[in-house]
């Protein structure tokens, strides 16, 4: 049985403009990033269709690097984004992470859920730390949009 660890977050925002955050390559280096990383666009791949493929390189302060992999699995604008993720590309295919957008009032409740697999629970609050620190700059990401 797959056991899942999630964030939600409320942002004030459309679903429909989240959704492209999470979708279109020039919000997503941003937010994937965040203000700590780079992510350079030329190294994204987003091809967001059941089976299309999503690559990055995160480049890290001390110059080390992430390449990261994945496959989108399922694709329901503005609703719903399911895909593999992976910092081992070519080793393993990646575990699951859904991200599920809800309208609320005032904008979008975001969750974002990962398979826990066989992280321990160290690894999974680094991970849950990570995904809020995105969120954080996902939510810049939107005001800066919002206000173009």
């Amino acid at each position: 049985m797959t056991e899942y660890f999630t964030i939600t977050r409320t942002l004030r925002a459309p679903r429909e403009l989240v959704f492209e955050a999470i979708t279109k390559p020039e919000h997503f280096a941003v937010w994937f990033g965040t203000a700590a990383v780079t992510v350079p666009q030329e190294s994204l791949t987003m091809d967001v269709r059941p089976g299309g493929a999503f690559r990055a390189v995160m480049e890290l302060p001390d110059g080390n690097r992430i390449d990261w992999a994945g496959e989108y699995k399922v694709v329901e604008p503005p609703s719903h984004l399911s895909m593999t993720l992976t910092d081992q590309p070519g080793d393993d295919a990646g575990l699951p992470v859904l991200f599920d957008l809800v309208e609320v009032d005032g904008g979008t409740e975001l969750t974002i859920s990962q398979d826990r697999s066989d992280f321990s629970d160290e690894q999974v609050a680094a991970t849950i730390a990570g995904y809020n620190a995105f969120v954080d700059d996902m939510e810049d990401v939107l005001e800066s949009i919002q206000s173009a």
